[in-house]
C-alpha cells in the first residue's frame, strides 16, 4: 500500500504524526498552575500540562526535580505525607482531584509501579487477586481468570504459572517488578503511573517491560518518570524537562532530540552535560 502525502509527512515529522494520532483524543490528565511545598520548602512551582488518552508521557530530570512529588499529588498521596501541601488544580477526565468524595475510586483508576519491586508477603497469585478481591470479587474461577490475564499482559505468565503458590518475593528482582505490574493492572486502572520502574533491574527485563508498556497503550494512558533520557525517547510520545521544581519544557519526544529547543537547559540534560 502506498502512503499518501500526508502519512508521509507524518512518519518523517514526529510533531504533525502526533497530532494525527492525538489532536482528536480527550484530556485525560490536566495540571493547572500546580505548586507543592513540604513545609516552607517548595519543591515544585506554577506547574502546567496536559496529557491525552492512550499517551504515554515522559518526565526526565535530574533528582530533586520534583517528579515523584508530581506522582504524589496526582494519586492524592498527599493525604498520607505529612507536611505535604498541594496548590493549584488537578483534573483527571475533567474532575477536580481535590475535591472527589471518594479519593479510593480515584486510587483504584490509577495504578502505581514505584522504583523498586515491593511485594506483598504473599504468593505469586494473592499479590496479583489481592485488589481484586479487596473490589468485592470472591469467585475463585473469575480471580483464576482475573489472574492469569494482568500476568500475560505483564509478560510474566510463562515464567511463573507452575509456581503461582510461591512467595513473589522468591522471584528475581526483574520478575518481582513485573508482578508489581500484574498486580497493578489488576485493578483494571485508566491511567498507569511508573516511576524509575527500571532502576533495579537489569537492561533485558528493562526491554521486555518496555515491549508490554507499548502494548499497553492501547488500553491505558502511561505517566512515565525515568532518568534513563533514551528509555524516554524509546517509548514517550511526549516528554516534559523538570529541572529545580520547574517544567522547563514539554515537547514531541523525537523533537526534543532531533531539534534545537527553545531551553539552553533541556539540550544540556539530554545531552548529559548537567544533571
Amino acid at each position: 500500500m502506498v502512503a499518501t502525502d500526508a502519512e508521509a509527512h507524518a512518519t518523517s515529522d514526529p510533531e504533525a504524526a502526533w497530532h494525527q494520532r492525538f489532536d482528536s483524543a480527550p484530556i485525560e490528565i490536566e495540571v493547572n498552575d500546580l505548586t507543592i511545598r513540604y513545609g516552607e520548602t517548595t519543591v515544585l512551582r506554577g506547574v502546567n500540562l496536559d496529557i491525552r488518552k492512550n499517551e504515554i508521557f515522559g518526565i526526565i530530570g535530574p533528582a530533586n526535580s520534583g517528579k515523584t512529588s508530581l506522582l504524589k499529588a496526582l494519586n492524592r498521596m498527599d493525604m498520607f505525607t505529612p507536611g505535604m501541601n498541594v496548590q493549584g488544580r488537578i483534573r483527571i477526565n475533567g474532575c477536580d482531584i481535590q475535591t472527589v468524595k471518594n479519593v479510593y475510586a480515584l486510587r483504584r483508576s490509577i495504578g502505581v509501579v514505584f522504583p523498586l519491586p515491593v511485594g506483598l508477603p504473599l504468593t505469586v497469585f494473592e499479590n496479583v487477586a489481592f485488589a481484586p478481591r479487596l473490589g468485592g470479587v470472591k469467585d475463585q474461577a473469575e480471580l483464576d481468570i482475573i489472574v492469569e490475564r494482568c500476568l500475560r499482559r505483564a509478560a510474566l505468565w510463562d515464567e511463573v504459572k507452575d509456581r503461582l503458590d510461591s512467595l513473589g518475593s522468591f522471584l528475581s528482582g526483574g520478575q518481582q517488578q513485573r508482578l508489581t505490574i500484574a498486580r497493578a493492572l489488576s485493578q483494571d486502572p485508566n491511567i498507569l503511573i511508573l516511576d524509575e520502574f527500571s532502576i533495579a533491574v537489569d537492561p533485558v527485563t528493562t526491554m521486555r517491560i518496555e515491549d508490554v508498556l507499548k502494548e499497553l497503550r492501547k488500553e491505558m494512558t502511561i505517566l512515565l518518570v525515568t532518568n534513563l533520557v533514551q528509555q524516554a525517547r524509546r517509548l514517550a510520545d511526549r516528554t516534559a524537562f523538570f529541572l529545580n521544581g520547574e517544567c522547563v519544557e514539554i515537547g514531541m519526544t523525537e523533537c526534543l532530540f532531533t531539534r534545537p529547543v527553545l531551553d539552553q537547559r533541556t539540550k544540556d540534560y539530554i545531552e548529559g552535560r548537567c544533571g
